[in-house]
């Protein structure tokens, strides 16, 4: 079975070489660079076998993208906690959703009407819409990128609509198919960058209930979402455009 590597980042600003991986599973390290091959150097390296190889790296690749941690420090944190940093941001908030289904949304009056009805009557009574509203008057970027599959799920589809509401409220709302955000390697992740130094990683049980988020400022995990949203903004469509090919598709 094949590994499920993650790239952590790389000390070259030209062909991504040499660069830093992280098996997910068992925590072990791959990096990669240009070999080692002048004969007397590698005479000098201990206990290497025929079947390994020495690559040249700079130091400063181990210490920026090497993980820290076997296990990242974070702080978990209830909802309730977590709904609060939304008032405290002071520049921008940026959301990726990748989930295929959010069981909270399913609990609501707006899912009932959109799954009976195929529209929502939405309005912005909810707290959480006062706050943007109030964030996003002052000038402050809320923004999210959401991966939809083909065919969409009903919960996509739903989300879709939503964006109606969340743009009348001043967020940007841009989409992105599944298959480009495997493309560009997007993480299965769904996370919050607070004023890019703050990630809110969401944690979900197997019902997709949203459990409790984790609080990471890990420089390096910071920079390696960053990186995520740069790619992901960068080839993902305004939800209008998308929302009218999806039709146009149909």
């Amino acid at each position: 079975m094949a590994r499920r590597l993650r790239f952590n980042g790389t000390g070259s600003g030209e062909d991504g070489c040499p660069s830093v991986h992280e098996d997910l599973d068992s925590g072990d390290v791959i990096v990669h660079g240009p070999p080692l091959v002048d004969a007397e150097d590698i005479a000098q390296i201990q206990h290497l076998s025929d079947s390994e190889v020495a690559v040249v790296v700079p130091r400063e690749l181990l210490v920026d993208w090497a993980p820290k941690e076997r296990t990242r420090q974070v702080r978990s944190i209830g909802l309730e906690e977590f709904g609060g940093l939304f008032a405290k941001f002071e520049h921008t908030a940026w959301r990726l959703e990748t989930r295929r289904r959010y069981a909270s949304d399913e609990a609501t009056d707006t899912y009932r009407q959109f799954v009976e009805t195929g529209v929502v009557d939405w309005n912005f009574d909810h707290p959480y819409c006062q706050t943007i509203r109030a964030q996003t008057d002052q000038g402050k970027r809320v923004e999210r990128v959401r991966i939809v599959d083909q065919p969409a799920t009903t919960g996509q589809l739903y989300l879709l609509d939503n964006a109606k509401r969340n743009s009348g409220m001043g967020e940007d709302i841009r989409n992105l198919w599944r298959a480009d955000a495997d493309r560009l390697r997007l993480p299965a992740e769904d996370f919050w960058i607070f004023d890019s130094r703050l990630i809110a990683l969401l944690q979900f049980d197997d019902d997709d209930q949203l459990t409790h988020v984790d609080l990471i400022t890990e420089p390096a995990e910071v920079v390696r979402c960053c990186m995520v949203r740069d790619a992901a903004w960068r080839h993902a469509v305004s939800w209008q455009k998308f929302t009218a090919e999806m039709h146009n598709d149909a």
